[in-house]
């Protein structure tokens, strides 16, 4: 099995980007616009989760809002304390109930042992992946999330995020924004680094798409 290098620092993102453009020569003009491309790592650990788990189809102003107001409820993001909160703390920090049932069920899982975040970073990324959507509320989109910015992973494309898909098809001139289908068979030419991909074309979507809060959902 090949081995997958990790993304953890701006000067693994800069040999990623120069990697990119020689095995497409289409994202030369992409990164040109782009600008800077973000590292973007978080600690792997429940509250790496449980952060993109708030994320989920809501904008990056919204996230964050929603983020600070947790913190601010919970006093720390943990299993416990995130397990502590009542519906209506949820509902006041702007948890939808679906969401809460997803943060709460991933803090029982941690909890309970059934799910260990720091391992899902060193597992294989299929057995990960299929760890993490065994749990309700959790798809491909929040696993392949965790696995690019809390463990790093360098060949990581998350097809189902609507910034990446929407990125890709203005970048490469496509007449209307590729499915997920076509976005992954695009995408194998740039491996064993499209999660330096990824992070590129929602670089590209921040700038050149004049969408300054655009982040990863899906």
């Amino acid at each position: 099995m090949m081995h997958v290098r990790t993304i953890d620092t701006l000067d693994d993102i800069a040999e990623g980007l120069e990697a990119l453009v020689r095995l497409d020569g289409r994202l030369g003009p992409v990164v040109q616009k782009a600008g800077a491309v973000p590292l973007r790592r978080q600690a792997p650990g429940f509250q790496g989760l449980a952060q993109i788990i708030v994320g989920q189809m809501v904008s990056k102003a919204s996230a964050e809002a929603i983020w600070r107001r947790l913190l601010e409820e919970a006093g720390e993001c943990t299993p416990r304390a995130v397990a502590a909160l009542s519906d209506a703390q949820c509902r006041g920090i702007g948890l939808s109930r679906a969401k809460e049932q997803t943060l709460k069920g991933a803090a029982d899982a941690v909890s309970g042992g059934r799910l260990d975040p720091k391992a899902l970073c060193v597992m294989p990324a299929d057995e990960s992946i299929a760890a993490m959507t065994a749990l309700k509320g959790i798809g491909p989109w929040t696993a392949e999330v965790y696995l690019l910015f809390c463990a790093g992973h360098g060949d990581i494309f998350p097809v189902g995020d609507v910034a990446l898909q929407a990125a890709a098809g203005h970048a490469l001139g496509f007449e209307v924004r590729p499915d997920p289908k076509t976005l992954r068979q695009i995408a194998l030419q740039w491996q064993p680094w499209r999660g330096v991909a990824a992070r590129l074309l929602w670089a590209y979507y921040a700038t050149e798409m004049r969408r300054g809060d655009a982040v990863p959902t899906g």
